[in-house]
């Protein structure tokens, strides 16, 4: 085998495993939920599947890698500045506070804190479902200073998510206001599907908007909210179970559209 190793890697939550010559160069690599080797020369073919045996869980296609597709394309054109991909949870916060960390009040806590802390939970239990035909996309900016707290486009189709620090506080729901504890209701669901409309503008797709509630000691719900999906945090992980509305090619289109920071620019 001339010496081939075999290197296990991952990329956007999949497994890959590499085969490269002694001098690092990769020949070739396995996808092994595609359950397929791509080679980089047809001269190494048995080399490479001798060196990938003890890792092939079942029968393989083998053969060149596929073709771009013009999704993928567009996403390796996109200026690196102009790709939201890499924002964190809580982007737009994390960056407010780093410019104005504003004064220490130990009994007044910044409630751009409890913002960021509530965008951070429910951010992270999005990005466990990255991978799979899934993507996320986090701090989606708005014209007029607005923003989308997580976007998520997969099977089930596109999500607009709004976290809500509600921490050991009763929250009432009663379209379109939500109360938090004593603090008088506000009128907040019309804000979600504001945003969601104008994701759907965008996108020329249908998002729908979800809101989070994030430590809430308890929930109270007068009635259906109209078009909005109302979740705590430790339902979030049940967004990933929605399936039967995208196509994997559908969903990767959406997704290099969405992350392209332009996209959003018209709405």
């Amino acid at each position: 085998m001339d010496g081939l190793r075999v290197i296990p890697t991952w990329r956007s939550g999949r497994e890959r495993l590499y085969v490269c010559l002694p001098d690092g160069r990769n020949i070739a690599w396995y996808d092994r939920e595609a359950a397929r080797v791509n080679l980089l020369g047809a001269d190494r073919e048995e080399d490479v599947l001798e060196a990938l045996g003890p890792f092939l869980t079942g029968p393989v296609t083998v053969g060149p890698p596929p073709v771009p597709t013009p999704a993928e394309l567009a996403r390796l054109c996109l200026h690196p500045d102009d790709d939201l991909a890499p924002n964190r949870p809580g982007e737009a916060l994390l960056i407010a506070l780093d410019r104005d960390p504003g004064p220490v009040r130990p009994f007044r806590p910044d409630p751009r804190r409890r913002a960021l802390t509530a965008e951070q939970a429910v951010g992270e239990a999005l990005d466990r479902m990255d991978g799979a035909g899934v993507h996320v996309l986090h701090s989606v900016p708005l014209p007029g200073g607005d923003r989308i707290h997580h976007l998520l486009l997969g099977p089930g189709g596109l999500c607009a998510v709004h976290a809500l620090y509600a921490r050991k506080q009763r929250v009432t729901v009663a379209d379109p206001l939500v109360g938090l504890g004593r603090h008088a209701p506000q009128p907040l669901l019309h804000r979600l599907r504001s945003d969601a409309d104008r994701a759907s503008y965008a996108l020329t797709a249908e998002v729908r908007p979800v809101l989070v509630l994030v430590g809430a000691s308890r929930v109270s719900v007068s009635g259906p909210p109209r078009e909005v999906r109302v979740l705590t945090d430790e339902e979030v992980a049940g967004l990933a179970g929605l399936g039967g509305v995208l196509k994997p090619a559908d969903v990767e289109a959406l997704y290099a559209m969405a992350r392209d920071r332009s996209t959003w620019a018209r709405v």
